[in-house]
């Protein structure tokens, strides 16, 4: 039975690397469900302790820190106004509504908006919605990296079921 719950945490750990690519699935949650789960299914004496569970915890909430900084930090970069950054940030939010897509697009639209409100021609709003873009694909690395620790930091801890 131990076998079972170890296969059914690695399927769910590539679901959730594949999860910090693609926007709509929620990678590191799912990653963090899957420690949680092997924990409740085989105990403390064969799965992790809560110091691990913590630590996983909050590895799941920096990446969503990079998922909602990335535009901002991105945008800023690239000569942003005030008004353009947080025009980053509100299209981040919103493109949550809208998938996929809404995801990347979001944050350029909003840092461009942002940019025009403050009163900046097209050429330095467009320049503060590719870095708003470039930041956002900056976070999706990060939060790869974030998912491959999550990963490592389980299989270290976790004795071998062998």
């Amino acid at each position: 039975m131990e076998l079972l719950w170890w296969f059914f945490a690695i399927v769910l750990f590539a679901v959730g690397l594949i999860g910090t690519v693609v926007p709509i699935i929620p990678g590191t949650v799912i990653i963090l469900a899957a420690a949680v789960i092997h924990r409740m299914m085989l105990g403390a004496d064969k799965s992790i302790g809560w110091p691990t569970i913590c630590l996983l915890v909050l590895l799941t909430l920096a990446s969503y820190a990079f998922d909602f900084l990335g535009g901002y930090f991105g945008a800023k970069h690239f000569g942003a106004t005030k008004w353009g950054a947080f025009g980053a940030i509100i299209g981040a939010f919103g493109g949550l509504f809208f998938g996929l897509l809404g995801l990347f697009v979001g944050p350029v639209i909003g840092a461009i908006a942002g940019e025009f409100i403050a009163g900046k021609r097209l050429v330095a709003a467009g320049r503060a919605g590719w870095g708003s873009l470039l930041g956002n694909l900056g976070a999706m690395v990060g939060k790869l990296v974030i998912g491959l620790v999550m990963i490592t930091i389980f299989l270290v801890t976790v004795p071998s079921p062998l």
